[in-house]
């Protein structure tokens, strides 16, 4: 145990090299380099020989959010707009959903447990197929929408508190909170269990998010009702940059009211990526994982910077549906 934690703490301190954003740069990275050692013997061997893809590429999705139409809606859903017990109550089925509500509503409210879905599909189809690149690929991005599932602002329609003026708490909640505190974080969490029923289970994880949004948005409406604004928010250097940031006291203030929220829901989704990686492979067949080549190939490094080069041009393409801050 006293390993765990110490070997938790390098990973958190290699990811924290770049600058955290939404729960990106930080706790996707963190997640997914976490969830290789949960998975077993047959597979931690090639995940391990890929960790390092699998950390870097964990932000990807967020990367073509503004660039790759249909991208933004499979991060979140906004349950609240369907009324109460939305997530008891909405189709399984992605087809039947689109068939009760349209497909343009689905796509501005958001689709991400039946992208879940979707993607443990294909990842148990490219083990069946023992194609290296897709499941590295599908692998690193799966675990991103996951752990998108696992955020309660990522299940609200007010998603960056914009409704009630709390611009920014987006930020607050999944950045700056795992930024300061995720070293004292216990994230051990056991061997990845197989997932009887996936798709119940990340609807069962939106529907955790989606409970725990009013608490979310309650304390930092009292606790800034406590702090002035000028201990409220201070400013921090950043690289060459001076930035306005919430202060480190409103931060912890904060983070000890919502008593634990945000590791829970880390540690849940870092067990969540792991159970739905075992789960693909054993859906599979449990393919000899040892057999595949142990890094990616040429082609899929050329897509990849042919893809980070892309993302990182200036677009004037249209606003595209969905979460924009």
């Amino acid at each position: 145990m006293q390993y765990w934690r110490v070997y938790i703490m390098l990973c958190a301190y290699l990811v924290a090299a770049q600058p955290a954003r939404a729960w990106g740069f930080f706790s996707h990275r963190l997640i997914n380099r976490l969830a290789v050692y949960t998975l077993p013997r047959e597979m931690i061997g090639f995940y391990k020989a890929n960790i390092d893809y699998l950390t870097d590429n964990a932000t990807r999705p967020d990367s073509r959010r503004t660039v790759v139409p249909g991208e933004a809606p499979r991060h979140f859903l906004d349950v609240d707009v369907y009324g109460d017990s939305a997530v008891y109550k909405l189709p399984r089925s992605y087809a039947d959903a689109v068939a009760l509500l349209g497909e343009d509503s689905l796509l501005r409210h958001g689709i991400v447990p039946w992208q879940v879905v979707r993607m443990k599909g294909q990842l148990t189809e490219a083990f069946r197929a023992h194609e290296t690149d897709r499941i590295l690929h599908l692998s690193a991005d799966l675990g991103h929408y996951i752990a998108d599932a696992c955020v309660p602002l990522h299940a609200t329609h007010n998603y960056n508190g914009q409704l009630t003026n709390q611009r920014g708490i987006h930020a607050l909640w999944e950045s700056r909170l795992p930024e300061l505190l995720s070293s004292g974080y216990d994230f051990f969490t056991g061997p990845a269990p197989y997932l009887d029923r996936p798709t119940d289970v990340i609807w069962a994880a939106v529907g955790r998010s989606a409970a725990a949004t009013d608490s979310v948005l309650r304390f930092e409406r009292e606790l800034t009702l406590k702090f002035p604004e000028d201990r409220k928010y201070g400013f921090e250097q950043r690289g060459n940059l001076t930035v306005r940031a919430y202060s480190r006291d409103f931060a912890r203030e904060y983070h000890q009211r919502l008593n634990g929220q945000v590791e829970r829901q880390m540690r849940l989704a870092l067990r969540l990526v792991g159970a739905f990686w075992y789960t693909a492979w054993v859906d599979a067949g449990q393919p000899d994982l040892d057999k595949l080549p142990r890094s990616p190939s040429r082609r899929e490094q050329e897509r990849l910077a042919l893809e980070a080069k892309q993302t990182a041009e200036p677009t004037t393409k249209a606003p595209v549906p969905g979460h924009e801050e």
